[in-house]
């Protein structure tokens, strides 16, 4: 018998967005607590799981990192089946990568399970000083427009709100 224990519960979480905003590394840096400068384009997918403790629950959070070219959507596209959430990523020092948040949500909802929970998250917050594209104000903005059900800003290199984004959705 293994000596882990048994999660109370066990949730599918996607990341989805344009590729280059960070959703590997991301996953990386909630599963392991590591960052690596140089990461290999996503092929297809790729998955991470970690134990959490919730309202004195343990939650296994099962993660899936879909490519974000094109040519990959028809394979990413069945592992919105019975997803319970889906972080939406954009890059914020990269307006295009904001721009095309309708296409992916446009995906979330041909795809996923009506009750699906969307969280939009602004990664790349460790370069907003010097670099950043989209302002604050216009992705709470498009956050409340599309009713999702939440939104923040984080980074994956520093681990800023990476925790915090996991666990709330």
């Amino acid at each position: 018998m293994s000596s882990e224990q048994q999660p109370d519960a066990l949730f599918k979480l996607l990341i989805i967005g344009d590729s280059g905003v960070g959703k590997s590394c991301f996953l990386l840096q909630f599963t392991e607590g590591d960052f690596k400068e140089d990461h290999n384009v996503t092929i297809g997918v790729e998955y991470g799981a970690k134990s959490v403790k919730v309202d004195n629950k343990l939650v296994k959070l099962q993660i899936w990192d879909t490519a974000g070219q094109e040519s990959f959507r028809a394979i990413t596209r069945s592992f919105y089946r019975n997803a319970h959430a889906v972080i939406l990523m954009y890059d914020l020092t990269r307006e295009e990568s904001f721009e095309s948040l309708d296409d992916w949500l446009r995906e979330i909802k041909q795809n996923s399970d009506p009750d699906v929970a969307v969280y939009l998250v602004g990664n790349m917050l460790d370069l907003a000083d010097e670099e950043r594209e989209v302002q604050t104000d216009s992705a709470r903005k498009f956050s409340e427009e599309h009713q999702l059900d939440g939104f923040t800003e984080a980074s994956a290199k520093t681990s800023e709100n990476v925790t915090d984004v996991s666990v709330a959705t």
